[in-house]
């Protein structure tokens, strides 16, 4: 596969999850190799001329007015990188650093940093070759962007700190010989570049978008699959309804559940019965799903403008030969996007799942008893709704603003933080949580399904049906069902759902 090649053109979302997840290298463009050299010739002219730069000539924080000499420059870089590793917790996993790198050379690749091009190379090298520092989880702020994890990925460049190559976790000094790589001793400006900005938190945030996006489509796929079962109508998807109404999202939803339902034997067979409206779940899953489609597309049009920007401080403006003190590091719009997300992708699991109860109450849905045989003998999907709900209460519980909390740092200098780095983990273990939970409905979508022998469903839904069940089994007797749960969020992960679906009635949106 070729290299992507990180410039100044825009990196897409798309671009992050293939260097992220399926490891596809990267490579600077001509005209960034040039920017990145223009602006460090600006960096060396001025210390020799000892003009007094933030973090360059000074020292940093609440330290800025300590001046430093030219002859400690060097370890003034170094010591940033040490003093700042401070981090705690879990560490990364593989592809958030992946991530982490990745976003880190495009905001270098924009030449506003003044680092040096040899200390981007090598970045650029250790991500192509499969060297991840290893980076502790917690301890960003989210303003001076994310100096603490930021610092411990920087500290494989100089042989400092750890990382894993190869499924084994060495030293940074270490894994560098392994792969014929000589550390390097940082100059004049570049501790400060490596630790200042926000990839951290847009490393994580862009991945649990991309992975919400997907979610939202398959949950209006499951949705529809749910609303069949449940002897639900269509009148609910009709175009009319949403243009009255004009809010992008939920029309949106009403038109992918309109086309997945399409042709359903199963709607048709009960469209003159007594029933007078479908409960909420199911009639108002336009409006829920489609709410929180557009909170998606808020996050995601945030995460790839922060992706494509440049977040050091001083940054250094070539054209001009200028250098300006600003706070593009802050992580404020991070932070909002993410809280929101959190939100949204919480109301998709909590739909989800009152639809799950719809399911498996008899009382409710009119099928057997948690949609098991032998009930009593057997309990069916009884515990599965009980996960669905534990899910999506401790979703919750994450769902809590960690933007509107915030603590001075630096002395004080430092005096309102974005804690965005917080938000955009949360969010990202609700999208995990919302999967699952969106899985659960899945599987009892299809295990209801079966008892349709005569009728077929809609084209969407019979697709969807078909490759849950080339994976997973109908449940006759009670067995283990985690790895059911497993076997239909790997379907929904590797995209074969979407893909079947989508092709049977076009793009979802």
């Amino acid at each position: 596969m070729k290299p992507i090649m990180i410039g100044l053109e825009k990196m897409t979302l798309e671009n992050l999850v293939s260097i992220a997840r399926h490891g596809v290298k990267v490579q600077l463009t001509k005209a960034s190799v040039q920017r990145i050299n223009e602006a460090r010739q600006l960096i060396e002219q001025w210390v020799k001329e000892e003009k007094s730069i933030y973090g360059i000539t000074t020292g940093f924080g609440a330290l800025s007015d300590v001046a430093i000499s030219k002859k400690d420059t060097r370890q003034l870089q170094q010591n940033i990188l040490m003093s700042h590793s401070a981090g705690t917790g879990n560490m990364f996993d593989e592809e958030t650093v992946r991530a982490v790198m990745a976003l880190r050379i495009k905001d270098f690749a924009l030449g506003h940093s003044g680092i040096r091009l040899e200390t981007v190379q090598l970045l650029i090298t250790m991500l192509n070759k499969g060297v991840y520092p290893v980076v502790p989880e917690k301890g960003s702020v989210g303003a001076s962007g994310d100096l603490i994890p930021l610092a411990h990925l920087s500290l494989v460049i100089i042989g400092l700190g750890e990382a894993y190559y190869k499924g084994q976790r060495m030293s940074g000094v270490e894994v560098l010989n392994h792969c014929g790589i000589t550390p390097l001793r940082l100059e004049a400006a570049e501790g400060l570049a490596l630790i200042n900005g926000t990839q951290v938190m847009s490393a994580i945030g862009g991945l649990a978008v991309y992975d919400a996006v997907n979610l939202a489509k398959l949950t209006d796929i499951a949705s529809s699959m749910s609303l069949e079962v449940l002897m639900g109508s269509r009148m609910e998807f009709d175009p009319r309804i949403h243009k009255a109404r004009p809010h992008p999202g939920q029309a949106a939803a009403a038109d992918n559940m309109y086309r997945i339902t399409q042709n359903s034997e199963i709607v048709t067979s009960h469209k003159d019965c007594h029933r007078i409206q479908d409960a909420y779940t199911l009639r108002c899953s336009p409006q829920v799903h489609g709410a929180s489609k557009d909170a998606v597309l808020y996050a995601k049009k945030v995460l790839e403008t922060e992706m494509n920007a440049s977040t050091n401080n001083p940054l250094i403006f070539s054209e001009s030969r200028e250098f300006l003190l600003g706070g593009n590091f802050h992580g404020q719009p991070i932070a909002l996007a993410m809280d929101f997300l959190c939100m949204g992708v919480s109301e998709f699991a909590n739909i989800s799942e009152r639809r799950i109860e719809r399911l498996v109450n008899p009382k409710l849905s009119g099928l057997p008893a948690f949609l098991v045989r032998d009930g009593g003998l057997n309990s069916g999907f009884m515990i599965a709704q009980y996960a669905a709900a534990a899910l999506v209460s401790e979703n919750k519980v994450l769902s809590h603003h960690a933007c509107v909390d915030s603590i001075p740092t630096s002395a004080n200098r430092e005096d309102h933080v974005s804690m965005g780095t917080i938000s955009a983990r949360k969010c990202r273990e609700i999208v995990k949580n919302a999967e699952q939970v969106i899985a659960i409905e899945l599987l009892c979508g299809a295990q209801a399904l079966d008892l349709f022998t005569n009728m077929k469903p809609g084209e969407g839904t019979l697709a969807a049906y078909t490759v849950i069940r080339n994976a997973v089994s109908h449940l006759d007797d009670d067995r283990v069902l985690h790895k059911d749960i497993d076997a239909v969020k790997q379907l929904m992960r590797n995209n074969k759902i979407l893909d079947a679906v989508e092709k049977k009635v076009g793009k979802l949106k």
